[in-house]
């Protein structure tokens, strides 16, 4: 667990980059810097089908590596849906493709049961901030919303040489930070036990130790022994900050 930690208390340094990523594809689009053969016209992100046609296009023309960012949210990530096929018969045809993603899509989106059964043909890993859609391809073409989040509608294609290196390099920053799939199982499965769940729902709602323990009906020494590994194992440095990671893994969904 102290990898787990550490790639939790990074969780700041994939939010930087990840922000710095958006900011990158807005000015290379607003710039007009891409190249006129790798320009496309902006797309709504609310019209899915032709989201997932710039998508597609790009996947079809992968030959070396893809790297992707879901979408936040299972209403964002929905237009990838369809094309999370091909993604596993382009990982399993040889080609690197790693995938970053939020907690809260995993289960939606079937990657959880995909990896499971061993059938996703590529590595995913976990943050847990709030992500933007980015496709890049070979390093040398990409897609992705443009805009601040608030008046991010828009998405486009662009593949100005500089503008895609640096995106490269801000996801790979960002890739570093995460959390591998398998580390964040192990994690959801040692925390998913009812006292532990209980005891997550106390610190979420601020509880004090000696009300925690009542409620959780042990003892207030077994109370704090059970923090404590908890703050550890998630990368809290508050009892409050715990109960958060909690809601971000998805742990207190069904905890009153």
């Amino acid at each position: 667990m102290a990898e787990l930690s550490k790639a939790n208390a990074r969780a700041d340094g994939v939010e930087h980059a990840l922000v710095q990523a958006g900011e990158l594809i807005e000015s290379a689009v607003s710039m007009h810097r891409s190249t006129p053969a790798e320009r496309s016209p902006m797309v709504p992100v609310s019209d899915g089908p032709a989201v997932a046609r710039e998508i597609e296009a790009l996947l079809d023309r992968a030959e070396r590596s893809l790297s992707v960012i879901m979408p936040g949210t299972f209403e964002r990530a929905k237009p990838i849906i369809p094309l999370l096929g091909k993604l596993s018969a382009i990982g399993h045809a040889g080609i690197a493709v790693r995938v970053l993603c939020s907690p809260e899509v995993l289960a939606p989106l079937g990657l959880l049961a995909a990896a499971r059964q061993g059938t996703l043909g590529y590595e995913i890993r976990v943050a847990e901030v709030d992500l933007r859609g980015l496709v890049i391809m070979d390093r040398r073409l990409a897609f992705g919303r443009t805009g601040p989040e608030r008046e991010g509608r828009y998405a486009s294609r662009f593949g100005d040489p500089g503008s895609v290196r640096a995106l490269d390099l801000m996801f790979a920053g960002a890739w570093a930070g995460a959390i591998p799939l398998a580390e964040h199982l192990k994690l959801v499965e040692r925390l998913r036990t009812e006292s532990v769940r209980l005891i997550l729902g106390r610190l979420r709602a601020g509880h004090t130790d000696d009300v925690g323990a009542r409620q959780v009906q042990v003892s207030l020494r077994t109370y704090r022994r059970h923090v404590a590994a908890i703050m550890r194992d998630v990368g809290a440095n508050t009892r409050f900050q715990a109960g958060v990671r909690a809601v971000e893994l998805g742990l207190l969904s069904d905890v009153t």
